[in-house]
């Protein structure tokens, strides 16, 4: 075999439907529109979210509530999981490495479940209260970035 008789494999190559080319084709008349309808018409095109002139869903359906735009997002550690890590100081770029926290550019906030066994310096942009007070009941240092 050469590169001159390859060939498809069966199946794998499919003809187009060729519509509009008479009774015989089993795709005449109407070329497979229906009848009648905005559908049928040619250059008919229709947004997904239309529904005709019904009063759309996105309209129909009550709106509640509102989004606080200057609501700040944490990423949340918890001071049980700060174990993992053998170093006495800890930042969130140290923490982004051991994929404590998923993000590198969204804040950090250390919560207070779990034990501190060692006196740790944390390097965080949000505290709990109660994290602060087991982190230096433990020896340790809460830092604000």
């Amino acid at each position: 075999m050469d590169l001159g008789h390859l060939q498809y494999a069966q199946g794998a190559k499919k003809e187009r439907k060729r519509v509009g080319r008479g009774i015989g084709s089993g795709h005449g008349k109407t070329s497979c529109r229906g009848q009648k309808g905005q559908k049928s018409r040619s250059g008919s095109k229709s947004r997904a979210w239309f529904e005709g002139g019904q009063m759309p869903l996105q309209r129909r359906v009550p709106k509640r509530g509102f989004t606080n735009i200057y609501r700040h997002e944490y990423q949340i550690v918890n001071l049980g999981d700060l174990d993992r890590l053998k170093e006495e100081k800890i930042s969130p770029e140290k923490l982004f490495k051991a994929r404590l926290i998923r993000k590198s550019n969204v804040k950090l906030k250390i919560l207070g479940r779990g034990e501190v066994k060692r006196s740790l310096e944390v390097s965080a942009h949000a505290f709990s209260k109660s994290a602060i007070q087991k982190l230096e009941s433990a020896g340790g240092k809460a830092i604000l970035l």
